[in-house]
């Protein structure tokens, strides 16, 4: 019993070279250890930076290019116009990220990122837009939240054109033919 307790480390130390040798070849043949990533464990505990959700990056804005195609070419990035009322009216754009501190993750810490929606938020709600419309709408107040200045006043002096142009706003509204005047889109939560 004493010659095996003096042997033990010698035995654990031949089984770990021996066995986990093997066994790490045997990953690099099927695929899962890949000498290009470094060591990278698709299985293992650590995810790729890039992977990561939008809560554990800060990610730049996509740059306005104001309808400026040329300047976007030469960059590579950013957008020409922003907003859009269907999916595929919305422009992507790359931007960079990084990794937030304190987040563990494998590779570059700082990675580009496509497919970023070219969309803007300016505090255009429109749950409360409605309401306006609905119940304030022959004053123009939905008009005046929409920074629609102009057609706003005329809608009050009309007293929201005796009421018809009242009610073709809420279906325009209703219909998603009424968005904000400074193109950005309606906030996602109020």
């Amino acid at each position: 019993m004493n010659v095996l307790l003096k042997e033990l480390p010698f035995i654990l130390f031949y089984f770990n070279v021996c066995f986990c040798t093997e066994r790490d070849n045997e990953l690099k043949n099927e695929g899962i250890v890949d000498d290009k990533q470094l060591g990278y464990l698709p299985h293992g505990p650590l995810v790729k930076c890039s992977f990561l959700p939008e809560e554990f990056v800060d990610c730049d804005k996509p740059f306005d290019h104001k309808g400026n195609k040329t300047a976007k070419e030469e960059t590579g990035k950013g957008c020409i116009k922003f907003g859009g009322s269907r999916y595929e009216d919305v422009e992507r754009a790359s931007v960079t990220c990084q990794v937030l501190p304190e987040i563990e993750c494998f590779g570059p810490r700082v990675f580009k990122k496509d497919g970023v929606p070219c969309v803007k938020y300016k505090g255009h709600y429109f749950a409360t837009t409605l309401i306006y419309s609905i119940l304030l709408g022959f004053l123009g107040m939905d008009r005046f939240s929409l920074a629609q200045t102009g057609t706003a006043v005329g809608k009050l002096l009309t007293l929201g054109g005796v009421g018809i142009w009242w009610l073709v706003d809420v279906v325009l509204l209703v219909t998603g033919s009424l968005q904000p005047e400074d193109s950005s889109n309606w906030n996602p939560y109020v």
